[in-house]
């Protein structure tokens, strides 16, 4: 039985979130020390941005949208499952919700709020550079 696009939707957002983990692994065990934060959380956020369009690019073909709106869903999806993640973590380690809030500012060269609008346009964006959008959008 194969499986249908939104259970490969979900496999493929597993795969972003350990790439996702092992980015911030990378920034607070490599990048920080070596050009501070805020120069790190730059180069971890176009990082983490690059992964995800890679990601999307290379598995897009196998999601097998059906039409455009699949895309959206599949975006809006990834987008949905990535904060409840964050707020979900950040609350069972104790942070107050502030100081999980605050990743959703530009501060100190943060850039999570560009990484969600990469991460929500990423399966229409790699469809279209893949040539494959469904006729039905545009």
């Amino acid at each position: 039985m194969k499986a249908s696009t939104p259970i490969k939707a979900l496999l493929v957002w597993f795969i972003i979130l350990v790439l996702a983990v092992m980015n911030g692994l990378l920034r607070e065990a490599l990048l920080t020390p070596l050009f501070g934060v805020p120069s790190s959380f730059i180069i971890s956020g176009i990082l983490l941005s690059l992964l995800i369009m890679l990601v999307s690019y290379i598995t897009i073909p196998w999601l097998v949208p059906r039409n455009n709106w699949q895309l959206v869903a599949i975006g809006f999806g990834w987008l949905s499952l990535t904060i409840v993640f964050e707020f979900s973590l950040g609350l069972w380690q104790g942070k107050k919700l502030a100081l999980i809030l605050e990743a959703y500012t530009f501060k100190n060269g943060n850039l999570w709020p560009l990484i969600l609008l990469v991460t929500v346009c990423s399966p229409y964006i790699a469809a279209k550079m893949r040539g494959i959008l469904p006729a039905n959008f545009s």
